[in-house]
């Protein structure tokens, strides 16, 4: 018998870097160039002009094809999906969204929050519920540390 878990994840930071410079970073392509766990991503040939599809390769073999549901420069977030996997998933489909804020005033005024949930199908069990946390945790670390490169 499986445990009932909650089948979404929100993973948060506040990065010490302007908005612009993490803005800037978030890019389903490009996140090989922070994410430590990727060994590559890049755009997926042979998709549709209306579709942005990137694949990313983890260091440990596994290879997802996201496809970016949502981008806004205006409201600074992102939107995606997995659409394949190898080795296969074993949940049937995962949504995720990245958003990006100014912090306008305090002590980190001049910082960004940057907010990374999953919102998972119901067959997604509490062991994929923490291995997104964990990712999400150790991808925003690394990407604090891109974003505050001089």
């Amino acid at each position: 018998m499986s445990i009932p878990t909650s089948t979404s994840v929100v993973e948060s930071a506040v990065i010490k870097a302007p908005l612009s410079h993490v803005w800037h970073l978030i890019k389903l392509q490009d996140f090989a160039n922070f994410w430590s766990a990727l060994k590559s991503s890049q755009w997926v040939k042979g998709t549709s002009d209306e579709t942005d599809v990137v694949q990313w390769t983890f260091k440990d073999g596994t290879q997802l094809e996201v496809k970016q549901e949502e981008h806004s420069t205006i409201n600074h977030y992102i939107t995606y999906s997995v659409i394949t996997a190898k080795p296969e998933l074993s949940y049937s489909s995962v949504l995720s969204t990245i958003r990006c804020y100014a912090v306008t005033s305090g002590e980190l005024e001049g910082s960004t929050f940057v907010e990374w949930t999953g919102n998972f199908s119901s067959d997604a069990d509490a062991g994929v519920i923490q291995d997104a946390k964990f990712k999400r945790r150790d991808a925003l670390a690394d990407l604090a540390k891109a974003a505050t490169k001089k």
